[in-house]
């Protein structure tokens, strides 16, 4: 692929960074990400965005560039969060740690609604998350925006070079939208970006890769296998599809998946190693660790499965690469390890023996290839299921008998999604258990029984993430069916936590 003329995105760590890269995309653009080990990689950008990042620029160890390089790129560069104090430092300013942490939504008040800020409104909603602020500006630089407070969160040098203080590219900036606009309207022949030519660009990336080995594509129904293994079966390349029936599937999955790839004509194994991972998760009910057990397993029972395959293939995106926090090069804090991200995999990934072609995409952007390959628009709109199945909805030890009451629950929570029309419009939903035992009534008899907490959000990338107003109704026929059907269950809950503070899934 021929990088010239693309935006440059260069990580310093932020958990958002990603977002930049499919900002500029959803804007109509090329952009890709590069470590700061890459930079040697970048030839010709059109433009640069530094990202945000853990880091203060006041720590001993705090990343750093070559500014002498930035400069001579020529090219419009836009400096995120610690991208902007870092090019405040190297334009001769200081930066300070800040009295107070500001973390969440501060406005925007622009100096002018031109420029950077042309088309915004003379107040505007952002998202901050930093320690630091703007301490002494050097000669020549120009304050072009201020928060409610007047604090300069907005920097400008010369014509092409702007500093941010708050995170444009999630959606709790409200016109952040516009500010990547703005930005990139300022660069010149950038490349485009279409989700067609990114398909072709996999497919012959695959072609290169693979050759003639054989490579094992672990399936499990969800979005992002599926449209990895029709993708690979696309390519033409030597394929086995393998499902793995871990015990931690929801109601009747196996079934539906067999069902589903019939339907697109792509032959898939199963592997029944349902009673291997229920005896490798007994007792165990620190999250790391059973994330870690099922990871692993995994791959014991792929390659028990196929042998002396060659390659494994992994529908890995790009928010379960950043959570982890695995890659050597990233300066990203661990979240949590995503199962496949455990050691196992990454001694694979060494060898050169894993295939992740979608490891730079987002939730939507892998529908969207998959609808242009013609899957069909149900498999691609199922929500969204983790890798450890249902166990990281089974706080504490997991169980046979808990397992089957999350099921059950879970069956009808989504049951009465769809019934209600909602299924769609929510990104994720699901039921867990909580493991917590609480005095009831039933049948005029004490109850002592366990909680299922429901959960439905709304997302565009897993990155941030919202919780559902669903309606009552709804909610009240759902609540009334699981205490009434569900043996074990006494207490309905609704969560109604946003991602961050809490993640998606309880474990």
């Amino acid at each position: 692929m021929d990088d010239k003329h693309l935006v440059a995105v260069i990580d310093f760590g932020s958990q958002y960074t990603q977002l930049i890269v499919r900002r500029v995309r959803e804007l109509g653009y090329m952009a890709k990400l590069y470590a700061l080990e890459d930079l040697d990689q970048i030839h010709e950008p059109g433009a640069v965005i530094l990202s945000g990042g853990p880091k203060s620029t006041t720590d001993a160890d705090a990343p750093d560039i070559d500014f002498e390089w930035l400069q001579s790129l020529n090219v419009p560069v836009l400096g995120v969060c610690y991208g902007m104090q870092l090019l405040n430092i190297k334009h001769g300013g200081s930066v300070k740690a800040s009295n107070k942490r500001e973390y969440g939504p501060a406005a925007l008040l622009p100096e002018a609604c031109a420029g950077l800020y042309q088309d915004m409104s003379a107040s505007s909603q952002v998202w901050m998350s930093h320690s630091d602020t703007v301490d002494h500006l050097a000669e020549g630089c120009q304050v072009i925006a201020r928060n409610a407070e007047g604090v300069p969160v907005s920097l400008q040098w010369g014509e092409t070079t702007f500093g941010i203080q708050f995170h444009p590219e999630v959606t709790h900036s409200h016109e952040g939208r516009t500010i990547l606009r703005n930005f990139l309207s300022c660069a010149a022949n950038l490349k485009k970006f279409d989700i067609g030519d990114f398909k072709r660009q996999l497919i012959r990336e695959i072609q290169e890769r693979v050759g003639s080995k054989q490579v094992v594509c672990g399936v499990s129904g969800g979005v992002d296998s599926t449209v990895l293994a029709v993708l690979l079966h696309e390519a033409g390349v030597n394929m086995r599809a393998i499902f793995v029936d871990n015990g931690l599937l929801r109601k009747n999955e196996a079934d539906e998946v067999h069902a589903n790839f019939a339907r697109m004509n792509v032959e898939i194994e199963t592997v029944d190693a349902s009673e291997r991972f229920l005896t490798a998760l007994a007792g165990e009910g620190d999250p790391e660790k059973k994330r870690r057990i099922i990871g692993g397993l995994f791959i014991d029972v792929f390659w028990d499965a196929v042998g002396d395959a060659e390659m494994l293939a992994q529908g890995t995106l790009y928010p379960d690469v950043i959570e982890s926090a695995s890659n050597a090069k990233s300066k990203a804090s661990v979240i949590k390890t995503h199962h496949n991200r455990v050691e196992r995999v990454l001694e694979l990934q060494a060898q050169g023996k894993v295939l992740e072609p979608l490891a730079e995409l987002f939730k939507d952007e892998v529908r969207e290839l998959g609808a242009s390959m013609g899957i069909p628009h149900d498999i691609l709109w199922r929500h969204p299921f983790p890798g450890p199945g249902l166990a990281v909805r089974c706080p504490g030890v997991v169980t046979r008998d808990r397992l089957d009451i999350i099921r059950e629950c879970d069956a009808i929570f989504i049951g009465n999604l769809k019934k209600y029309g909602w299924y769609e419009k929510v990104w994720q939903a699901y039921a867990g258990l909580i493991p917590v035992k609480t005095v009831g009534v039933k049948g005029d008899e004490r109850s002592y029984e366990w909680a299922t907490n429901l959960r439905a959000i709304v997302s565009e990338d897993a990155m941030t993430a919202d919780w559902v107003e669903l309606p009552p109704a709804l909610l009240r026929e759902t609540s009334n069916r699981i205490l009434n059907e569900v043996k074990g269950i006494n207490r309905v809950l609704y969560d109604i936590s946003t991602k961050p503070p809490a993640s998606i899934e309880w474990e």
